[in-house]
């Protein structure tokens, strides 16, 4: 049978016929999409039917969206990457910056006195470290540092979840190697950029480097808080030592003190500190390096367990000879190691003899500051004190420091007078006078009458010396400082007979060692050497000098006449046992100024005591200044053989000069004489 359906026969929505064309027969059919489409069409009044979701469907859409975002996410990130990749430079280019150069600075007896440098502290390697000193840094900074390729990515989850948990940020996951490369590359700003580049310059130097060496380059590179960058410059700042010798206990506290170097470190705040390097040890024995006995042993208790070290006297003599490297060796490109003149024990005992004087006398002499300086000889230098505490001052008031000499300026002057002809007995008036507007006064406001140039000297009597300047003229007197080492400017003018000039004590006291070797002038040196790290030469000290500046027969007069002055006169405090010995006090106006230089024909040595403000002490030369002098020149000269100072002067018998009479006084006297007279004349008369 042959059947055949009509459209009103299929199952679905009737379909309308469609118009007869021309010719009176109707369109059959019509194309599939058009039936389908149709089909698709809801009828009026009638509600399409969804599609009911299931779990399975909701976690597929949500993984398709995801892996969406992801692929747009990536797109972003890479974008991200290109753009602040290409701000750096070429990858080509890329270099670990040197690390700026150390100077290692030594006393005569290869004792550390200081390292010096934008560092503080020479590179050390990982070899020569204990093994807990990197360990106790791994396990506070970046446990898993030889696992990740420079980018913890376990880390960083750890760290987005913790803070998320916390509500703040507590961490940032940051590995030691990028730790590392935003200190050789980056600066320390904190934004997407600087991180995005920070682990690009991570995978850089994971390519081109070790662990070993990134963790070296980050010991050696890392800020440890207080100018100290490098374990070993935290070592020697916090505990004087070297990082070699670092204790479990201490290689935790600087560990520790990495996450806040400012607030953490032993010195600022030793509680925090302790506390954070518990925590340290307690890592450290989690992760195997210590057991939890050796992290409970090594654990210390706060400010009263932690032998934090605090600079003393010798760093003024490491800033000086620092000060000195660009004349010696030029700019610096590499570690150097300087040997100086320095005598360790002498340091220390300059160093406490000035320290105590200002503690005991200070307060009721009005003095708050102390410098000394002491020197063989020949120049070299074997003590420098540029004040009473370096810890709450730097500035060096023995090298630096420009005050007046007051009358230990006045050997030169009488220097000046010798080489015109004059001798320790020639004698001048000590009374008041005026040149050109200008009234010298002596300090006692005593005057002798007619005296030796040896008693004026020793009695520092300001008429002598000023009369003596303006008889060779000012400008002789400039000329015979100078040669005898005085470099700071001076005015030649009739008052620097009684050392208004300023000048430096380092200067003051070399400039006396010509009396006390024989004439010859010298140069107050220092340095002995500058070799590299491997041992070249870079400088060796030559033996050289001005020559000869005073003649043998000068040399002989003025140490007469500043032997006196230690005998009989203003430094007659001054002794030091079986040694001869010779010098000059000091005192600026209104005793702002206290100074003595004294010397053996071992050793020279320059005291000043005075204020960094200029206020006006109770001080003179011949009083504390001598005091200290002889305290240290008593323990510079213990163990050696006494020495007579250069030339022989045959002078008379001295005596202590007495004030001349008052003017009034004479009259009486003259008075009293005539009335004698005429008393006998009578009694001769009468008998």
């Amino acid at each position: 049978m042959d059947i055949r359906l009509s459209d009103d026969d299929r199952v679905g929505p009737a379909r309308k016929r469609q118009p007869a064309a021309k010719g009176g027969k109707a369109k059959a059919s019509r194309g599939r999409s058009e039936l389908v489409a149709e089909d698709r069409q809801p009828k009026r009044g009638t509600r399409r039917k969804r599609k009911k979701l299931t779990l399975v469907g909701v976690m597929l859409k949500l993984v398709s969206w995801l892996f969406i975002l992801g692929i747009w996410g990536g797109v972003a990130a890479a974008g991200i990457v290109v753009y602040y990749g290409m701000q750096l430079p070429s990858s080509s280019e890329w270099a670990v910056p040197d690390r700026p150069a150390n100077i290692r600075i030594l006393a005569a007896d290869g004792a550390l006195i200081s390292n010096r440098g934008k560092t503080g502290g020479e590179a050390v390697s990982l070899r020569e470290l204990p093994h807990y000193v990197p360990a106790a840094v791994l396990a506070i900074e970046d446990r898993r540092f030889y696992d990740h390729f420079g980018v913890d990515v376990i880390g960083i989850a750890r760290a987005l979840v913790g803070n998320l948990s916390e509500g703040r940020i507590t961490g940032g996951g940051s590995t030691i190697t990028q730790q590392l490369a935003k200190n050789l590359f980056l600066s320390p700003d904190q934004n997407l950029g600087r991180k995005v580049q920070e682990a690009l310059l991570s995978l850089w130097l994971e390519q081109n480097y070790t662990k070993d060496q990134i963790l070296e380059l980050y010991l050696n590179r890392v800020f440890f808080g207080h100018n100290s960058t490098g374990i070993e410059a935290a070592a020697r700042t916090y505990f004087g030592k070297s990082a070699r010798n670092l204790s479990l206990g201490e290689a935790a506290l600087l560990a520790g003190s990495l996450q806040a170097p400012s607030r953490l470190n032993p010195r600022t705040n030793p509680e925090a500190s302790a506390t954070r390097a518990r925590l340290v040890l307690n890592a450290m024995a989690e992760e195997g390096y210590i057991s939890p006995a050796e992290a409970q042993a090594a654990a210390l208790n706060g400010q009263s367990d932690i032998p934090t070290r605090v600079a003393g006297a010798e760093s003024y003599v490491a800033d000086w000879v620092e000060s000195l490297m660009q004349a010696y060796v030029g700019d610096l490109t590499q570690d150097v190691v300087v040997y100086t003149t320095i005598n360790w024990d002498l340091q220390k005992q300059a160093e406490f003899l000035v320290k105590e004087m200002v503690r005991t006398e200070g307060q009721a002499k009005s003095f708050s500051q102390g410098a000394l300086v002491a020197m063989d000889v020949d120049g070299t230098v074997r003590a420098v004190v540029g004040g009473a505490d370096y810890a709450q001052s730097q500035f060096n008031r023995a090298v630096t420091a420009r005050r007046q000499p007051g009358s230990a300026f006045k050997p030169f002057v009488y220097l000046a007078g010798l080489e015109h002809g004059f001798t320790p007995d020639s004698t001048a008036e000590d009374v008041p006078f005026t040149y050109e507007g200008w009234s010298p006064n002596n300090a006692t406001d005593k005057y002798y009458g007619v005296v030796t140039l040896r008693d004026a000297l020793a009695n520092s009597l300001n008429t002598i010396a000023a009369r003596l300047a303006i008889a060779v003229g000012p400008a002789t007197v400039v000329e015979t400082a100078m040669r005898m080492g005085i470099s700071s400017p001076m005015q030649p003018v009739p008052s620097i007979a009684l050392g208004t000039s300023e000048m430096s004590l380092l200067e003051l006291t070399a400039a006396y060692a010509p009396f006390a070797n024989g004439g010859q002038g010298v140069i107050a040196h220092v340095i002995t050497r500058i070799e590299t790290a491997d041992g070249k030469l870079l400088y060796e000290d030559q033996a050289a000098g001005p020559g000869q500046v005073v003649a043998p027969e000068n040399v002989a007069m003025m140490n007469d006449m500043l032997s006196t002055a230690l005998e009989i006169g203003t430094g007659r405090r001054a002794h030091l046992d079986g040694w001869p010995i010779a010098g000059k006090t000091g005192t600026s106006q209104k005793a702002r100024d206290a100074v003595f230089v004294g010397y053996t024909a071992r050793m020279v040595a320059g005291v000043w005591l005075g204020n960094d403000d200029d206020k006006p002490t109770q001080l003179s030369g011949g009083s504390a200044p001598v005091e200290l002098w002889s305290q240290f020149m008593t323990k510079a000269h213990a163990g050696y053989t006494v020495a007579e100072l250069p030339g022989a002067y045959q002078r008379l018998d001295v005596a202590p000069l007495q004030p001349a009479p008052a003017p009034e006084q004479v009259q009486q006297q003259q008075a009293t004489r005539r009335g004698n007279l005429l008393d006998a004349i009578s009694n001769m008369f009468s008998n």
